[in-house]
């Protein structure tokens, strides 16, 4: 009806515009002072009547444009509210509601469901013999639960291959192929032994942590392992049961409260020293060194010399002897969970935890008060033709939030999150999630 008035508007007569000429002669007669005549100028009187109508007619035309504005705006904004109302997706405002490539660091227990502590050890039957005499796998709980899972690895290692036997392959015995195998992992291409604070060893006892449970790295400073000291009447194989002198455990943690760390090939290191992650290093101006830290690999380096001398392992380092001293370790750790610790009185366990850098995006999802009130879902509605299955929904609808899809531009869904319960929305209630996706 508006574009009808203005057509009409527009077909009145124009007032108070000269007539437009035909050429320079009638330009010529229309200035020249011969063809003018003092009557053809309207009356003075006339000239505001004429300028009102103008006025008159602009304002109608402006009144009618802005009406016509108005009836257009309402338009859209109902077609916005019907889309709201009916939306599945919501596009993401990427200035606003969008914060990447946040970095941060994240420790958690390394063994299984995230614990810190461990106190149980049990080996399993899985390993072949021939796997066993290299090293053998220590589990959280009896193999034949089946929780159970590996924790870690325990293996011995001697320069010359003693305390092993090559079963009749010249050269290649155990103890010689794991000695040389975490050279070449932790040490820088021209060293040939393992130094620790007393100096090379050719002898070293190794703790292996499941890579799976290591995440990126042990955490330095977070780890403190218990051993009881063993009996002086050892085994030469310490594959059966080992006797013990009496309750006295040690305690190793690293020196990264005090000491910077060695950077080499393999990343950083840190002294394995006496102590304990409660009261810190033993004696700090002249620590008793036991071995090598490698967070990076996850992997603890023990002096077999060191070990020998304070806690009784009698390590056989004998020619082509089956000493299977990995075992010595195990016993060690597993026998220390017999025991109370005075300091904290909780059983001694072995206590690590890992760490990781995080990298985060942060999407926030606002969700208006009239978008995302209504449920797709079967129940939400009865009958033929769809009214509400409850009938307090009418005029006032709820639905209940419990999860938020993240898509790409071709709809194709990319990530979930779970709301940790469901959130009321309705059109009374706004809502805002923020959704971390973690990588």
């Amino acid at each position: 009806m508006n574009f009808k008035m203005i057509k009409q508007l527009r077909k009145l007569p124009r007032h108070g515009v000269l007539p437009r000429s035909r050429g320079a002669a009638g330009l010529a007669n229309m200035t020249s002072p011969a063809s003018a005549s003092p009557a053809a100028a309207p009356a003075p009187a006339a000239a505001p009547a004429i300028q009102q109508a103008v006025s008159n007619v602009n304002q109608q035309v402006q009144q009618m444009a802005q009406a016509l504005a108005q009836e257009i705006i309402a338009e859209q904004q109902q077609q916005q509210q019907i889309a709201r109302m009916g939306r599945t997706f919501t596009k993401f405002d990427v200035v606003n509601d969008v914060v990447s490539n946040q970095k941060e660091l994240v420790t958690a227990g390394l063994w299984s469901d995230n614990a810190a502590t461990l106190t149980t050890y049990f080996t399993g039957s899985a390993q072949t013999v021939s796997q066993r005499r290299y090293y053998v796998d220590v589990f959280n709980k009896d193999v034949s639960d089946a929780t159970s899972a590996c924790q870690f690895s325990l293996a011995y290692g001697h320069a010359a291959g003693s305390g092993s036997d090559s079963v009749g392959q010249l050269n290649d015995s155990p103890s010689k192929a794991i000695y040389g195998q975490y050279r070449q992992l932790l040490l820088n291409p021209n060293d040939s032994r393992f130094t620790t604070g007393d100096g090379d060893t050719d002898s070293i006892y190794v703790i292996n942590f499941k890579r799976s449970r290591l995440k990126e790295r042990l955490d330095p400073g977070n780890f403190e392992i218990p051993l009881l000291a063993l009996s002086a009447s050892g085994q030469l194989n310490a594959t059966g049961s080992l006797p013990h002198t009496g309750s006295t455990v040690f305690t190793l943690i690293d020196d990264s409260s005090a000491t910077a760390a060695t950077i080499g090939d393999s990343g950083k290191m840190f002294n394995i020293v006496s102590g304990s992650i409660n009261k810190g290093i033993h004696n700090p101006s002249a620590p008793v060194y036991y071995g090598l830290a490698y967070p990076d690999h996850g992997v603890l380096i023990l002096d077999g010399t060191k070990l020998d001398a304070n806690l009784g392992f009698q390590t056989n380092t004998g020619s082509s002897s089956e000493g299977n001293n990995h075992f010595r370790l195990y016993h060690a750790l597993s026998g220390s969970g017999a025991f109370t610790n005075p300091a904290t009185s909780d059983t001694y366990g072995f206590l690590a935890r890992n760490s990781e850098n995080v990298t985060s995006t942060h999407y926030f999802v606002r969700i208006k008060n009239a978008e995302y009130n209504f449920s797709n879902n079967p129940s939400y509605t009865t009958g033929s033709v769809g009214s509400f299955s409850q009938t307090s929904f009418v005029g006032d609808p709820k639905v209940y939030i419990t999860t938020v899809g993240l898509y790409n531009d071709s709809r194709e869904l990319l990530a979930v999150a779970k709301l940790s319960k469901p959130l009321l929305k309705s059109f009374s209630r706004e809502a805002l999630i923020r959704v971390k996706l973690d990588y």
